[in-house]
């Protein structure tokens, strides 16, 4: 059902696509339709991903396919009685991207649940390849039915597909489960995820290379249907040819080119090879005029983005822990079609500007020069993370009195003690430990060295509530676990571990008693004090 969903989609944007070359001669408009389409996963995939983490994700698909349907529906409506405008295709599509922008984290937070983490990169693959071939069908279908029919059937068609995928929906078996510990609020769960990215230098990697990939893809769908439409002059069912023909070679990259370069080349290498592709893809479109030629352009570009993008993909869920996935995946796809956005709107600009053979030159070459990046800002290290959960199994949580889920601050105060042919090593572990911490939920770390006793360290980390406490150990990962075991073996004291303290914050409770106190002050002593008349009096 997914398979027939995703040709009604690519069948409704060739014929957005189409109606706007036919509303507007603006090369500019025609290009914004790819920036629109990214704008609302930049400003709601963020959030889309911290509510795919705090409720029941079947949920956030249901109502969104309701959306996606009645956004057709009304588009379809519009087209039958000719009351469509340039803006209101636009308005249209940002709508839609709404839609898809909290459907996506939902739906691929779903996927690392039922497949193990071998068989992730053929499950992206597979994934990223129903939607190619979806690519292939749609847009074929979509142009026929648009010089037969009219665009208003392909609306329509894709509403009832947007309905129908709520029957299978009311039959997926997954049971959502209440989590034990009270769930973050929502502004809490977004300052996490930003928390996480800040500490986490493995998936800063990933999305800055998310970024400058996006901005020059951003190429194809901006400019790919201006080539097409203005300098090719396509028709309806050969502007529908262009998209399959791009769909094909997504098909054939994923099939063929993805799973023997990989045998082959690391991911990053991998990577650059495709980038340099695009960069040849990005010429061709500037110099080729033949219909035909233009449609195995296409196809390379199909290539060139499914290579790069599924790598980008893998090492992004490598790097994500599962606990956080929903919200990193949405950051991912943020970052991501906040680049295509961008990207779009300079491409288009430039081309209209200047012109179309300009700004793919331009492109090209800016796109070369970027590739010194991939060095640097390499993907090959997700390869060797481990983020399985591994959570935190200790037996210092026996108190007299247990906190209330909400109590906090709590501040959490470690005492180590090390050789000193242990001290260099121990502070590099330290360094670790710090981003562990931070990631996980600490807002606060430092760590101090006794004056009285060279190499006894105290190290005191501070977190909003007792229950963000234990859901820091319970997000452990298997390489922070690895970190933590490395820091506490070289604690030499002859006790099992580290001295571990846990304070809990009456910073409250001092504050709540000294309003009481004042509160209580009854008028007769205000009057009795020297001034309290004058005071009143003012």
């Amino acid at each position: 059902m997914s398979m027939i969903s995703g040709c009604c989609v690519s069948a409704h944007d060739t014929a957005s696509t189409w109606l706007m070359s036919r509303l507007t001669h603006s090369s500019f408009l025609i290009s914004l339709i790819s920036t629109v389409a990214s704008l609302p996963f930049f400003l709601f995939t963020l959030p889309a991903g911290a509510l795919a983490d705090m409720t029941d994700r079947r949920k956030i698909l249901w109502v969104m396919n309701v959306w996606l349907g009645c956004v057709a529906a009304g588009l379809a409506l519009m087209a039958a009685l000719n009351l469509l405008h340039p803006y209101l295709i636009l308005l249209s599509v940002f709508l839609i991207g709404i839609g898809f922008s909290f459907y996506a984290p939902a739906w691929s937070a779903i996927v690392p649940e039922v497949v193990s983490k071998e068989q992730l990169a053929s499950a992206i693959t597979l994934g990223g390849l129903q939607l190619n071939i979806s690519g292939i069908i749609g847009p074929a279908i979509g142009g026929l039915v648009l010089a037969r029919f009219g665009a208003h059937y392909v609306f329509a068609a894709n509403a009832i597909c947007f309905f129908l995928l709520l029957l299978s929906l009311a039959g997926w078996g997954r049971v959502y489960a209440t989590p034990k510990m009270p769930l973050e609020n929502f502004f809490d769960s977004l300052a996490s995820a930003v928390r996480y990215i800040r500490y986490a230098p493995g998936i800063q990697a990933v999305l800055v290379r998310d970024v400058i990939f996006s901005v020059f893809i951003a190429v194809i769908p901006a400019l790919l249907p201006v080539v097409g439409l203005k300098q090719l002059g396509l028709d309806s069912s050969k502007l529908g040819l262009l998209f399959t023909s791009m769909g094909v070679g997504s098909v054939i990259g994923a099939v063929v080119v993805i799973p023997q370069a990989r045998a082959k080349f690391s991911a990053n290498t991998l990577t650059i090879l495709a980038n340099l592709l695009l960069a040849f893809v990005f010429l061709l479109m500037a110099f080729v005029r033949d219909k035909n030629l233009f449609m195995g352009v296409a196809a390379l570009a199909g290539l060139g983005w499914t290579l790069t993008a599924s790598e980008l993909w893998v090492a992004g869920q490598r790097a994500m822990p599962s606990w956080a996935r929903g919200r990193m995946n949405a950051t991912h796809m943020m970052v991501s079609q906040g680049g295509l956005a961008l990207g779009g709107l300079t491409w288009g600009a430039l081309a209209a500007g200047v012109n179309v053979e300009f700004a793919l030159i331009a492109a090209a070459l800016f796109l070369i020069f970027s590739l010194s990046l991939a060095f640097p800002l390499s993907i090959d290290f997700t390869k060797r993370l481990n983020l399985d959960p591994a959570p935190l199994t200790t037996q210092y949580h026996r108190f007299l009195h247990v906190p209330d889920p909400s109590d906090g601050p709590v501040v959490v105060v470690m005492v180590f003690e090390v050789e000193q042919e242990n001290r260099r090593r121990f502070l590099d572990l330290m360094r670790e430990m710090r981003l562990i911490y931070l990631r996980n939920g600490a807002f606060s770390w430092r760590l101090d060295e006794d004056l009285e006793k060279p190499n006894r360290f105290r190290m005191e980390m501070m977190v909003s509530s007792w229950s963000e406490h234990l859901e820091q150990h319970k997000r452990m990962t298997r390489n922070e676990l690895a970190v933590w075991r490395r820091t506490w073996s070289l604690h030499t004291s002859n006790s099992d571990g580290p001295v571990v303290k846990h304070y809990l914050s009456v910073h409250r409770e001092l504050m709540t008693r000294r309003s009481n106190s004042m509160a209580s002050e009854t008028p007769e002593d205000e009057e009795s004090l020297p001034g309290s008349q004058m005071q009143m009096q003012l």
